[in-house]
């Protein structure tokens, strides 16, 4: 059969799979073909050189004695006999299983199983034929050695429509499957159960017989249906029952095999890399499964398609991050939703006290942080309004009942421009479909979404009751450490997250004023929110209050100016913070910024002008703290 099985023998895989030498063996090797050992024998293997492996591969045929498996019942031993319909089925995950068994054994097919699956069939009253009856082998090497086995292989890589073939399998005896069934070893949940996972378990939950099977019958797609997935049982079940003679069904089921097979294989690859000592952070090679979330109604613009998956590498278990967010209410997430919740939740989740992020378009419009959360809230939406709507809101902290009710008061005395009763407000849930903008008192306020890291019942209640297109997200923190990947055309940049925090750092006084301890706070606060503005940035804050940002300026001097304009009277006595050094100080970004009336200066160093950017800040006495840490976000 065009060598497609030509090394699936026990002998081959024994000798690959034992982990150690093999003693006191009886040895034997049938070289007629024709020749079948028809009396119970032991059966046992050793080293053999590689053209026997090869050559003769098709030349053992034997019956393992009852010593060592059940008797053999001769009509079950030739049930696989050519012409017979059979599925053969071999699971881990065994839900569905009955449903799945009295399935095929209704439309007429002979069922062969493995170990604890027919174990499972059998218990639910399905007829099972052992796969040891059709290869007159044992299980073996703990489990290792099922299935691959020529009267396996051969029945399920046949081409029905290649007369030799079918003339070597009914030479051989060798019936063929019409269904193959497999699903495979709980790896990837063994392996991301716990830290402390042994080598050794990790190395048993590899599966070989499981992904050979699967690829066998996934190639031969076209003769044998491949089903790796649970929920496809069903729909298997009716094609079978139409007798339909659909191949892009059959197609379809051997990709998906493939690509459970391919997932697999990553998630081991990945795991032995991390097992290797002294290994390099990016390896030579990489594989990144992917499991598709949900098709989105388009990308970033209506003309753009766009779908949105997780990522599965064992890396991403249980690190949080808006791609594992529960989503509770509203519309289904678009492309640009998917961005701009990441970027806030991103911002949110680095600080410490209890803090409120506004973003648009990725940028961080408003940000504060107060011990009371509906002032955090009232403040960030106040460093923007204009930027706020259409925006999205996050929080770091539990959102109740009560900061609900309080905060729309507080956010409808911050909107609106005419006098109406604050005593008749409801809900922030509620209302918050009616704010008006302050630029006009007109436009209605609204939000895309809301995040947070928990919800009380009945604050999720109300903002269920907001509208039906209010998205509610309930995300969990992103672990730190996790590798940032990024696509260019034709390849993907990999490098280290941004984790540093403040606490990470040394902001180091370079000038000749100390600022005092108020204003290193607020450095130090808008230095992070400089972290997730886009570059060009710059941002001034008081008080633990986003002022003002610029973003996204190919020169530093406008992102500046666009920040100062933001924060308006309040940049006097402000902490300004660059994401870059300044290029140049004189008549440029720094003495503008000192001329304006800042505190203090954040920025890294490192620019071979540092000592203007020194003697203007000496000349306005301005503090100016030297970070040596750039924060570019492109």
């Amino acid at each position: 059969m065009f060598g497609c099985t030509r090394t699936v023998t026990p002998t081959a895989f024994a000798n690959i799979l034992h982990p150690s030498s093999v003693r006191d063996l009886s040895i034997f090797q049938v070289n007629n073909p024709q020749t079948i050992v028809t009396q119970p024998c032991s059966i046992s293997f050793v080293s053999l050189p590689s053209s026997s492996l090869h050559s003769d591969c098709f030349s053992v045929k034997a019956v393992a004695s009852p010593r060592n498996m059940s008797s053999v019942d001769e009509e079950s031993q030739h049930s696989s006999a050519y012409g017979k319909k059979q599925a053969l089925i071999s699971v881990s995950d065994k839900k569905d299983l009955a449903l799945l068994g009295s399935g095929l054994q209704s439309l007429g097919y002979a069922i062969v199983s493995t170990g604890g699956t027919a174990t499972a069939l059998k218990n639910a009253g399905v007829s099972v034929t052992k796969v040891e009856q059709l290869t007159g082998f044992p299980e073996m090497l703990d489990g290792r050695v099922k299935t691959l086995h020529p009267n396996i292989h051969g029945g399920i890589l046949a081409m029905r429509d290649q007369k030799h073939h079918m003339e070597a399998l009914s030479k051989h005896g060798i019936g063929t499957f019409d269904v193959v069934v497999v699903n495979l070893y709980p790896f990837y949940d063994t392996v991301s159960s716990s830290e402390d996972v042994k080598f050794e378990d990790g190395i048993e939950n590899i599966d070989i017989g499981g992904p050979a099977m699967i690829r066998a019958a996934a190639k031969n797609h076209k003769d044998v249906l491949i089903v790796v997935d649970s929920e496809d049982y069903h729909g298997v079940l009716e094609f079978l029952k139409a007798n339909q003679d659909d191949h892009q069904y059959r197609r379809k089921l051997a990709w998906k095999a493939f690509q459970h097979v391919a997932s697999y294989d990553a998630a081991v690859s990945e795991w032995l890399w991390k097992q290797t000592n002294g290994v390099e952070k990016f390896p030579p090679g990489r594989t990144i499964p992917l499991s598709l979330k949900s098709s989105l109604r388009y990308g970033e613009n209506p003309h753009q398609q766009a779908a949105f998956y997780v990522d599965m590498s064992l890396a991403e278990v249980n690190s949080g991050g808006i791609a594992t967010a529960i989503q509770h209410h509203g519309k289904e997430m678009s492309y640009n939703n998917y961005l701009d919740a990441d970027a806030a939740w991103n911002c949110v989740s680095e600080f410490k006290n209890p803090t409120c992020v506004v973003v648009k378009h990725t940028n961080p419009c408003g940000v504060a942080s107060r011990d009371d959360i509906l002032e955090a809230y009232r403040l960030a939406v106040r460093a923007d309004p204009v930027s706020a709507f259409g925006g999205i809101v996050a929080f770091n902290i539990e959102v109740d009942e009560e900061q609900l009710g309080s905060l729309g008061r507080e956010i409808y005395c911050c909107f609106l421009t005419h006098n109406d009763s604050v005593s008749a407000l409801k809900a922030l849930a509620k209302e918050i479909r009616e704010f008006r903008s302050p630029t006009d008192g007109e436009t209605r306020m609204f939000y895309e979404i809301v995040i947070a890291p928990k919800y009380t019942a009945k604050g999720l209640e109300i903002l269920r009751g907001k509208s039906k297109t209010l998205r509610i997200l309930e995300a969990s923190k992103n672990k730190k450490g996790k590798p940032s990947l990024r696509q260019v055309g034709g390849g993907w940049l990999a490098q280290d997250p941004d984790d540093l925090t403040p606490e990470d750092i040394q902001f180091n006084v370079v000038s000749e004023k100390t600022p005092q301890e108020s204003e290193l706070g607020d450095a130090e606060f808008a230095w992070l929110c400089a972290k997730h503005v886009k570059s060009n940035a710059i941002v001034i804050a008081k008080n633990n209050c986003m002022l003002g940002m610029g973003s996204g300026q190919p020169n530093r001097l406008e992102s500046l100016r666009i920040a100062m304009k933001k924060a308006g009277d309040e940049v006097k006595g402000a902490a300004l913070a660059s994401d870059a050094f300044f290029p140049f100080a004189w008549k440029d970004a720094v003495e503008e910024a000192c001329e304006s009336g800042v505190s203090v200066i954040a920025e890294p160093g490192g620019s071979i002008r540092d000592k203007d950017a020194i003697d203007c800040c000496n000349k306005y006495g301005v503090s100016l703290l030297f970070t040596n840490v750039r924060h570019f976000r492109h």
